[in-house]
């Protein structure tokens, strides 16, 4: 049995906690100031943009925590570690802005009946500040690693108060040249849409790494054939994919070659292949000659092979 580890995985832990918290502190002072103003204003464009934007902080502390957990090295029971923490984290992340824009849909559909008189000045000025925060902040987090899920969990939430931002500013200047103050809900119905959007991505894509699925876009059959393509492999069965976590994918297959083949060095072919085709570093392969499996002449040192088997070409 052979396995192959590579440990080049994505997060740079180092690096990416810095501009996460670059982010963080951008948020946070400028949360604390739209708050004040939002109550002011009775905006609830502003007051829904500050409530974003406490996920969004929310975010990016789960995500700096779940790193830090990713981060430790296995022990005990744990022989991956803890790398599904920022899944976890992730998950999170989406449940809390599926939640957060339920509540904000309501209010704004309960506002879009009777519309409140709103500030539009006040609205405009704070919102064109919050657009210019967001920038910052998604520049510092498009600078992280975000093939992680748990990064890309905490940059969807800035993401979507850029866009609440640049429209709550709109709702501004229409409330202000027009005096239509239905438009300050209709802003924030706009921010819910998107954070719906956002969320149901978050918490699916992580589901499928939860439930061991192969990674989206992998053709696990196609790899089968392509490994039962390989010279001396005559079968392969029990071909497992999934991803350990964002950008670590693993692969198990029981392996059987030719009699005459060279199990090692046929391992080593299946590996090489596996890692530079497809990136597929973390493998587990269990490599039997055809008169080693039960029912033919010899002693049988590998269990009884199930699922589906992919064959060599004849």
């Amino acid at each position: 049995m052979g396995h192959e580890h590579d440990h080049h995985h994505g997060v740079s832990a180092g690096a990416d906690r810095r501009w996460l918290v670059a982010a963080l502190a951008l948020i946070t002072t400028f949360m604390a100031g739209e708050v004040v103003v939002g109550v002011v204003a009775r905006s609830l464009a502003l007051l829904s943009d500050a409530a974003h934007m406490l996920t969004d902080a929310a975010a990016i502390v789960l995500a700096l925590i779940a790193m830090r957990l990713a981060a430790r090295p296995p022990q005990g029971g744990y022989t991956y570690g803890l790398k599904r923490a920022e899944i976890l984290s992730a998950q999170a992340n989406g449940l809390s802005l599926l939640l957060l824009g339920g509540w904000l849909g309501y209010e704004a559909v309960r506002r879009l009946l009777d519309p409140p008189e709103v500030a539009g000045g006040l609205v405009v000025a704070t919102a064109a500040a919050g657009v210019v925060v967001n920038l910052g902040a998604a520049w510092c987090m498009s600078r992280a690693n975000r093939t992680s899920l748990n990064v890309e969990g905490a940059f969807q939430h800035i993401l979507n108060d850029l866009f609440a931002f640049v429209a709550t500013l709109i709702a501004g200047v229409v409330m202000v040249v027009t005096g239509f103050a239905r438009a300050d809900a209709i802003a924030s119905l706009i921010v819910v849409v998107l954070m719906v959007v956002a969320g149901v991505r978050l918490v699916r894509d992580p589901g499928r790494i939860l439930l061991e699925a192969a990674p989206a876009g992998v053709d696990v059959d196609a790899i089968g054939a392509e490994l039962a393509a390989v010279p001396a492999v005559t079968e392969i069965h029990d071909l497992h994919v999934w991803q350990i976590t964002s950008g670590q994918t693993a692969l198990s297959a029981h392996v059987i070659v030719a009699d005459h083949a060279d199990c090692h060095a046929t391992r080593a072919d299946l590996e090489h292949l596996l890692r530079h085709r497809h990136d597929i570093g973390h493998t587990t392969l269990q490599v039997d000659h055809s008169d080693d499996l039960p029912g033919h002449s010899g002693e049988p040192h590998c269990v009884e092979a199930h699922g589906p088997a992919h064959r060599a070409a004849t």
